[in-house]
């Protein structure tokens, strides 16, 4: 039976992270792999180019991350500038584009994920490939005995659980770290999906796959405003996607998943207020007054939507825009600043970007990444219950948690060896 210092589980961003961290500061480390290659999901992650991280300062990061103040030790310990240093020296060059998102000049994702593996390896680390661990079980003298599906068995004096959440499960991500971390007495935050699209009770079908650019979506939950994010919002078969749809899924999908009414909201005039729109519609039948309403209102919004929206003000195409009244026109407008569409559900895990829940953060250590119930057992990523917006943050804390928990795994060995 083979025994090591550190043996990291799970070969994603947080473990060959976290391995290669091990392996830097002297520690004997091992990386076990379920699937036949490391960093899958690095590899499809952002389009196949890969959002590495974010430019912003990392005191802007903590608006954008859920449970933002565990991961400070972590990003002190590397930050968003240490993985772009790191990835250069590997012969990555990296470029930021818009909104400080950082992505590597060559456009693939491959690139990060082979560099990465490279870097593990160049440090020391041995990674093992189609090595699933099945069971975890402290040993009495201290350290873990690591049991695979494989027929296998290694000993470690420590362990790094970074092995991702639910999202994208042919990548390999299926939940293994929370099974062993809740067979350790873990607490577990139930998972859900996050940055994933929202299904809607009445899906604007007529419109599918029209992308609506600089719109204000606003989440309503029991007719209460809880959220607003602007951007892009495309409009599907099953409801609506785009980023500010994936910035307010999390708490949509939380909400919903405890039987609240969740509604979205779309202003496709966030520029104007109610009173500069009606007087723009007002002036267009002032100039032209034969319009009728599918004209009014193709000088508003894509012909696509026109037949959706007439439903919902209850007017008919070929009604004349200038019959309306004064209080007819305005409730065109209250439509035009905030269309409804009713929540019903969201979509799978297979399109899921990230995990929201996971290990419970009450029970891991912050400025280590050690478990409270368990000495030697670290956790790093997505398997613990930090997540965040899209724009690179999510990443960033898979590398920054996985360097923190190899660095002080290794550490931990140096007193047990």
């Amino acid at each position: 039976m083979s025994h090591f210092d550190v043996a990291v589980i799970g070969g994603g961003a947080a473990g060959l992270m976290a391995a290669g961290s091990a392996a830097k500061h002297g520690a004997k480390t091992i990386l076990l792999e379920k699937m036949e290659k490391p960093a899958r999901k690095v590899r499809i992650t952002g389009k196949g180019r890969c959002n590495i991280t974010n430019a912003r300062a990392l005191s802007d990061f903590e608006a954008e991350i859920h449970n933002a103040q565990f991961m400070r030790a972590a990003f002190d310990a590397f930050s968003n500038w240490h993985i772009v240093e790191l990835l250069q020296a590997q012969g990555v060059a990296t470029t930021v584009e818009r909104g400080q998102r950082v992505f590597p000049t060559s456009g693939r994702a491959a690139d990060v994920a082979n560099a990465l593996e490279r870097w593990a390896r160049q440090q020391g680390a041995c990674i093992s490939t189609q090595w699933p661990v099945e069971n975890l079980h402290p040993l009495p003298q201290g350290g873990f005995a690591l049991y695979g599906r494989n027929g296998k068995t290694i000993t470690a004096w420590a362990v790094v659980v970074a092995t991702g959440g639910l999202s994208y499960p042919l990548t390999g991500s299926t939940g293994d770290g929370l099974y062993l971390a809740k067979q350790l007495g873990h607490s577990i935050i139930s998972p859900l999906p996050s940055l994933v699209g929202i299904e809607v009770s009445r899906p604007f079908y007529k419109a599918n796959g029209l992308t609506l650019k600089n719109v204000c979506a606003s989440l309503w939950v029991e007719q209460q405003l809880v959220a607003v994010q602007q951007g892009e919002v495309m409009l599907t078969d099953f409801g609506l996607e785009g980023a500010a749809i994936l910035r307010l899924s999390r708490l949509a999908i939380e909400q919903h998943s405890q039987h609240r009414r969740v509604e979205i909201r779309l202003d496709l005039k966030p520029a104007l207020s109610h009173e500069q729109l009606f007087n723009r519609l007002v002036r267009e039948l002032e100039t032209i007054p034969t319009l009728d309403m599918r004209g009014l209102l193709r000088k508003l919004m894509p012909a696509p939507m026109i037949p959706h929206v007439l439903t919902l003000c209850r007017l008919s195409a070929g009604t004349q825009a200038n019959s309306l009244s004064d209080e007819e026109l305005s409730a065109v407008v209250d439509m035009l600043k905030a269309i409804p569409f009713s929540m019903a559900g969201h979509r799978p895990w297979a399109e899921s970007i990230v995990t929201a829940g996971g290990v419970s953060i009450d029970e891991i250590e912050q400025h280590t990444m050690q478990s409270k119930l368990h000495r030697g057992l670290y956790f790093a990523g997505e398997v613990m219950d930090v997540d965040a917006n899209t724009g690179g943050y999510n990443l960033q804390i898979a590398f920054s948690s996985g360097y923190l928990a190899g660095r002080s795994a290794a550490k931990q060995t140096d007193f047990l060896r």
